[in-house]
C-alpha cells in the first residue's frame, strides 16, 4: 500500500477515487509514565514518554487507515493528513485520513 501526503504518486495515474480511508486510535496516559513525564516537565526538554505514546498512536492510526483503504480495494492512499483531539482529561484521539485510490501506470 502506497501512503503519501501528496495528491499524486510519481509515475502513476489515479485511475479511480474509491473514497475516504480513515483510522483512529484513542490513547490514555499511563499513571507511571505520567509521573515520570511530570518530573521531566519540571527540568525541561523532551518528554520522551509522551513522544513514544504519540508515535505508537500514529502507527496504529496509519495501520487502521490502511485496513480501511484495503477494504475499499485501494492501491494507495493519497493526501494523507493527521488530526488530534482531546476526548477527555488524560486521553486523546489521533485520526489519520486520506483518499483511497486505484492507480495505473502513467503512459
Amino acid at each position: 500500500m502506497i501512503i503519501t501526503t501528496t495528491d499524486f504518486v510519481p509515475g502513476k495515474k489515479v485511475e479511480k477515487v474509491l473514497g475516504v480511508a480513515t483510522g483512529n486510535v484513542v490513547r490514555a496516559k499511563n499513571i507511571g509514565k505520567d509521573i515520570l513525564a511530570g518530573l521531566r516537565n519540571l527540568a525541561g526538554g523532551e518528554i520522551k514518554e509522551y513522544t513514544e505514546l504519540l508515535k505508537d498512536a500514529r502507527e496504529e492510526a496509519i495501520a487502521r487507515m490502511i485496513k480501511s483503504a484495503e477494504s475499499l480495494g485501494a492501491d494507495a492512499v493519497i493526501n494523507v493528513r493527521f488530526a488530534t483531539s482531546s476526548v477527555m482529561q488524560g486521553a486523546a484521539e489521533l485520526f489519520a485520513y486520506g483518499t483511497a485510490v486505484k492507480l495505473s501506470e502513467e503512459k
